[in-house]
């Protein structure tokens, strides 16, 4: 103190002397020093006031006014500003008391707790995680009304654009407050109407089957498509731009997807604005190849794509991707392949020319994988077309890819990047997985014309432990058929190309409507299967069962009353199969084969060959029609059974024909039968084949419905019983047509099919309404 006393005291001498004429003669290379304040105007101290929690060193140190400084009216706003914006305080006031400074501050209380009322679409956990407040931080209306804003945007993305928010204070002890969020959620804002502008080539019903989006309707009570979400818009704009492209629109254009609300704020109205420019047909089609090994020609047939065809931007990628495979599979694994389109505007056409270069050469330094919290690594790395070292093909990523997404334990959205490793020739691969629940406990109930109704109970865990081991116990109790179930079944054996499986089963099955006997089987199979490639599969199978034949009608066939009895089964089966359909639960191209051989005899009651071949092929007619759910499907079957060793052959183990495999005719209702017995009971047969044409389509209902109708020509033949006395044994075809309906519901899928048997046998069963629905829930 005594030295700032002598500096102000030295400053102040030397005022008079630098105001002399000695002074002023000097040149004035230099601005004026500034004077120095006179004690009076010096800060002395900083006094807080007010404070109750917050320390008052604390609240100095925000002070842009110090013990020291001289009193600015500048920086005591400043300093003001800056308490202000710590959030800290309600209120802060900044006087002068002589040479100290007094802050008069109020605090802000503290949260005690936040609570959430009238909400029931979001939790308060899903809430209480997006707001600012929370308990013990500091209260402030801004962070309540920045919650209160935070809170109807979440509402917004559901739709509520009808939700109103207050935010509540109610005061408590020792400065503390419970914030209350006062929710009024509303109804969801729909989509009542969509619009199209300057579409001509496509009416605005055609459209709207296009887009994702859809107008609210009575019958969406569990669909979301007609909740208004904002990246709805622009997923809708990508499906409008690539169906004008597969119809020939090359230049075509969505400019614009706007939603309006309604003002109500009840409702939305969208627009989708379209330019579509003119319709193309393909001209001239061609492919280059500067390959070593591989020419053009043989890359040739791959085209799928002629002249005078509509330009269709979707198979131009498909024949890219056609091309590189091929190459791929003829030695060639660095290959680039760019379409070169050249439009001809004014005769509106296109030309298109395949050229197939040498790509990059990559290899795979390193493969990558994360977001498994669960499944192990080796789980996703045997799905994995490539290992580390090998070439990279865009063709095996994608594959792999897909296998990963057909596991089911992973959400959709798995995705393969690439980036380039230590080397420019390198490349390592990340794989991204999102995992997702893999156990399922089904309870259900239904109703099918085979096994009447029924109730069905289920445990599955297709992932347990995370090592891809599936395992499930299942009871379905029926009124014709009671079964319970447990399998387990590894897919991949110590990391190896080998599945490996087994079952128990318990089975009680009431044919005396068809055959008059009741059958149970009680039993296991152990299995193993392995695949030669992507396609090609075979499965092996050792089964043990007890098969009781029993409760037979007094008055059934003597056939039937020679079956009486128990017997064992002991039997080794095959299966090859042959598969490359473009899905296994909804295909729609490709084809599938099977083959089946069955030897029992390896101990047992009964010995016997048998053999079945199956095949179904699809094509797919939206090239021509515009609809990819316009299928032909074609499928067949035969089977031949044969015993040796003088074994009495069981009726349990005959093929039967009817229902499922020849609509239009009743399960086990055509082939042999004893026309003598009361009920003309069905024998089965030995040898049967059967054949399905099948045209599936759409029907003219909003396609969210999940409605398919299909028209069907079923033709079969079974014969090749013991010849006795009433048994009649006609290998004729029998042939069965109609129509019937697919309804992917909420509840499961139902199948309704009417159909008549066209050509039949007097003793036949016929069938002309079949019914069958399943669910779970």
């Amino acid at each position: 103190m005594h030295v700032t006393r002598a500096i102000l005291l030295a400053a102040t001498c030397l005022v008079p002397v630098m105001l002399s004429p000695a002074a002023e003669a000097q040149p004035r290379r230099q601005a004026p020093a500034r004077p120095a304040a006179a004690p009076g105007d010096v800060v002395q101290a900083v006094e807080i006031r007010g404070n109750q929690r917050i320390e008052a060193d604390t609240i100095r140190s925000y002070m842009l006014l110090q013990p020291g400084d001289r009193f600015d009216s500048d920086r005591q706003d400043r300093s003001l500003r800056t308490l202000f914006a710590t959030g800290l305080f309600r209120d802060v006031q900044i006087s002068r008391n002589g040479n100290t400074v007094v802050v008069q501050v109020q605090e802000n209380p503290i949260v005690n707790q936040v609570v959430f009322e009238g909400n029931s679409k979001l939790s308060d956990d899903v809430l209480g995680k997006e707001v600012q407040l929370r308990a013990r931080s500091v209260y402030t209306d801004a962070a309540a009304q920045a919650d209160r804003t935070r809170i109807i945007e979440m509402y917004a993305r559901r739709g509520r654009f009808s939700a109103r928010v207050e935010p509540k204070v109610i005061q408590r002890d020792r400065d503390r407050v419970d914030v209350v969020f006062e929710i009024t959620e509303g109804d969801t804002a729909l989509i009542s109407r969509i619009n199209f502008v300057g579409n001509e080539a496509f009416s605005d019903s055609r459209l709207k089957e296009i887009v994702s989006s859809r107008e609210e309707a009575w019958y969406r009570p569990f669909s979301s498509s007609d909740t208004y979400e904002p990246e709805r818009l622009n997923f809708d704009r990508e499906l409008l731009r690539r169906y004008y492209r597969r119809q020939g629109f090359a230049d075509a254009e969505v400019t614009g997807a706007a939603a309006e609300l309604s003002p109500d704020r009840s409702s939305f109205f969208v627009t989708y604005t379209i330019n579509e420019g003119p319709r193309y047909r393909m001209a001239k089609v061609d492919i280059t190849s500067t390959l070593r090994n591989v020419t053009a020609d043989q890359l040739r047939r791959v085209i799928e794509i002629q002249s005078g065809d509509w330009y269709d931007g979707d198979a131009i990628e498909r024949v890219t991707q056609a091309i590189s495979d091929s190459a791929n599979t003829q030695g060639a694994p660095f290959v680039e392949v760019n379409p070169r389109i050249t439009r001809n505007v004014e005769g509106k056409t296109i030309d298109v020319v395949f050229e197939v270069t040498e790509g990059q050469r990559q290899y795979v330094e390193r493969i990558d994988i994360t977001g498994n919290t669960r499944t192990q690594d080796r789980v996703i790395r045997r799905e994995m077309r490539l290992a580390e070292g090998d070439a990279f093909n865009a063709v095996q990523v994608q594959r792999s890819r897909q296998r990963i997404r057909d596991l089911g334990y992973f959400d959709p959205g798995v995705q393969i990047t690439n980036v380039q490793g230590s080397r420019p020739d390198t490349t390592v691969l990340t794989t991204t997985v999102t995992e997702r629940a893999t156990g399922e406990l089904s309870l259900g109930g239904g109703y099918s014309t085979d096994a009447g109704a029924l109730a069905d109970v289920g445990l599955r865990e297709r992932n347990l432990l995370g090592t891809g081991i599936d395992g499930r116990i299942n009871t379905v109790i029926a009124q014709r058929r009671s079964q319970v179930e447990m399998s387990v079944t590894d897919p991949s054996f110590l990391d190896r190309n080998l599945a490996l499986g087994f079952d128990l089963y318990y089975v009680v099955r009431d044919l005396t409507e068809y055959s008059g006997y009741e059958e149970r089987r009680v039993g296991g199979s152990f299995r193993a299967g392995y695949e030669f490639n992507e396609r090609l599969r075979q499965s092996w199978a050792y089964t043990l069962t007890r098969r009781n034949v029993f409760n037979i009608d007094s008055d059934a066939s003597l056939a039937i009353q020679e079956q009486r009895g128990v017997t064992w089964l002991s039997q080794v089966g095959q299966t090859l199969t042959y598969d490359t359909r473009d899905s296994r639960l909804d295909p729609r191209t490709g084809y599938v084969i099977r083959l089946g051989t069955d030897l029992a005899g390896l101990g047992g009651d009964v010995a016997y060959v048998r053999a079945r071949l199956d095949g179904s092929y699809f094509i797919p007619f939206e090239r021509w029609l515009g609809d990819p759910d316009y299928v032909l499907a074609i499928s067949g079957s035969a089977g031949i059974m044969r015993s040796f060793a003088d074994k009495p052959e069981r009726i349990v183990d005959r093929f039967f024909l009817g229902g499922e495999n020849l609509r239009g005719f009743a399960v086990a209702g055509a082939g042999p039968r004893d026309t003598s017995s009361v009920n003309r009971d069905s024998l089965g047969g030995r040898v049967m084949w059967t054949q399905s044409t099948e045209m599936r389509f759409p029907l003219p209902v909003p396609s969210e419905l999940g409605l398919l109708g299909r028209a069907f020509v079923d033709v079969g033949s079974l014969s090749d019983v013991d010849a006795r006395s009433g048994v009649v044994d006609d290998s004729s075809p029998r042939v069965g047509a109609g129509v019937g309906i697919s309804w992917r519901s909420p509840f499961g899928l139902i199948n309704i099919d009417l159909a008549q048997a066209v050509v039949k046998k007097d003793y036949d069963e016929t069938q002309v309404f079949r019914f069958g629905f399943g669910t779970r829930f």
